[in-house]
């Protein structure tokens, strides 16, 4: 179980999140905003009578926005005691990788420091992401 992923999309790349990190994944909802945050921050929605923080994964990348689909979900991931929503474009499957090697230093055009590996599975090569990294402000 420790090695299972979630995977999800934003645009083209596909990106894997630690099952353990995820509490839930929920359809795009009403986002409240909030003014004055970081530009990441989209707002927050209410899960079940629990304010919960959202951001844009697009956004934290540095990514141009897309318009909302009926595939864009909010993946709830765990921390510490408390959840944070991202917004992703859409939730593909879990998947196991064979292999995990730590990510090159001159990666593509998202910040490094926000992956924490590079998974081999036999859907092919799916960045990892550093969900503590992210979630920094």
């Amino acid at each position: 179980m420790e090695n299972q992923y979630v995977v999800i999309e934003l645009g083209q790349e596909k990106y894997a999140i630690r099952i353990h990190d995820v509490y839930e994944v929920i359809k795009m909802q009403t986002i409240t905003e909030l003014p004055n945050t970081v530009s990441f921050f989209e707002g927050v929605i209410n899960l079940r009578g629990k304010i919960v923080p959202v951001i844009s994964l697009r956004k934290r990348f540095g990514m141009e926005e897309a318009p909302v689909t009926k595939s864009t979900r909010i993946v709830v991931v765990n921390r510490d005691e408390e959840q944070v929503g991202i917004v992703v474009d859409g939730v593909t499957r879990v998947t196991t990788f064979t292999d995990i090697q730590p990510p090159p230093n001159d990666f593509s055009a998202v910040d490094v420091s926000y992956l924490s590996g590079i998974g081999h599975s036999e859907h092919g090569l799916i960045s990892l992401l550093n969900i503590p990294q992210i979630l920094m402000g």
